[in-house]
């Protein structure tokens, strides 16, 4: 068996086919729906949400996942936190000439094994190869469909009180990615928190009706989502510097290489707004899963109908305005 992707693998020709029949819907299924050119979707509800994206991580695989499983977790968590359902996956591969057939093939297992934890179908996809040195390895973009099957959110309705709620420590996986990366002489033993929220995000619209936003803080991380927030919902969030969940690990690789964790990826973190009256009836069940017992809140919304901003209360009282992420902080980091 070929052990390395060729040109030829890329020019639908006969190694192209084996590469599609014994890596992809080997693994994926759904052999009927390979025949055709378009998957044939069954959508019960006419209210839909769709979102794309591409990820591009170097390195491919860290602790705690790799490209594929990263691939599967940011499309759901995208239609998950719009307060959908995910039902459906596309992906679309980019592979570079010379790349491992058996690494492309943990590859696709993990994103076959993370749609199945998260209850998603991978339903259509593509595959291009490109010349040596042309990609850095393995590109892949995905698109993910769901349907929409609670009330919308309302984000207009942010009212002043209202709390900011996120599910575990940040920063993880900026950190975790960096290590691995081998760069600045940081090493330890830190996992990505990368994970699929769907659940989460449908147990917390089960029991409350007051969630006024929900968020994954990836690029850019908890500051730079909630800046976001605040100027487009005209609203003053402040947020304790004494409350900020973050892990040792984290907090001493920032100490050293002069990060800020508010700044840092995280790809398994759910960031919510909630009115105060549902504060610990949500915090009780984001701590119900594995991924959520460190749950916290960490501010509120100060004042509404304002220009918006959002501000770090420091340990001594003091208050700094945050600011969007500003330059390149980490690249390449999902």
């Amino acid at each position: 068996m070929v052990e390395k992707i060729s040109l030829a693998h890329g020019d639908g020709g006969e190694l192209a086919h084996q590469l599609i029949q014994n890596v992809f819907i080997t693994t994926f299924g759904h052999h009927d729906q390979a025949k055709l050119d378009a998957a044939i979707l069954h959508i019960p509800q006419e209210k839909l949400t769709i979102s794309t994206d591409s990820f591009v991580i170097k390195p491919t695989f860290f602790r705690g996942g790799n490209i594929g499983k990263l691939a599967i977790c940011g499309t759901v968590n995208d239609l998950a936190v719009s307060g959908a359902t995910p039902l459906y996956i596309t992906v679309a591969f980019i592979i570079e000439e010379g790349f491992s057939i058996p690494q492309l093939q943990k590859i696709v297992s993990s994103m076959a094994e993370e749609a199945k934890k998260a209850n998603v179908r991978i339903v259509s996809g593509d595959t291009k190869v490109v010349e040596r040195g042309s990609v850095d390895g393995i590109f892949i973009n995905t698109t993910g469909i769901g349907v929409i099957n609670t009330e919308e959110m309302l984000p207009k309705t942010i009212d002043k009180q209202d709390v900011i709620i996120i599910s575990g420590t940040i920063g993880d996986h900026g950190i975790s990615i960096l290590s691995a990366r081998g760069e600045l002489g940081l090493v330890t033993e830190l996992n990505s928190d990368c994970a699929s929220l769907n659940d989460l995000t449908s147990e917390v619209l089960n029991v409350s009706s007051r969630v006024k936003m929900m968020r994954d803080p990836t690029r850019g991380g908890v500051a730079t989502t909630l800046v976001e927030i605040c100027e487009d919902f005209n609203v003053t969030i402040e947020i304790n510097e004494d409350a900020l969940p973050v892990k040792e690990e984290v907090e001493g690789a920032c100490d050293i290489l002069g990060f800020d964790p508010l700044y840092l990826a995280n790809e398994g973190k759910l960031l919510l707004i909630v009115a105060k009256e549902d504060e610990e009836k949500v915090l009780a069940v984001l701590k119900k899963f594995d991924i959520g017992r460190e749950a916290t809140t960490i501010g509120r919304v100060s004042e509404v109908e304002t220009n918006g901003r959002l501000f770090l209360k420091m340990l001594l009282g003091s208050r700094r305005r945050l600011n969007r992420l500003a330059g390149m902080q980490l690249p390449r980091i999902c």
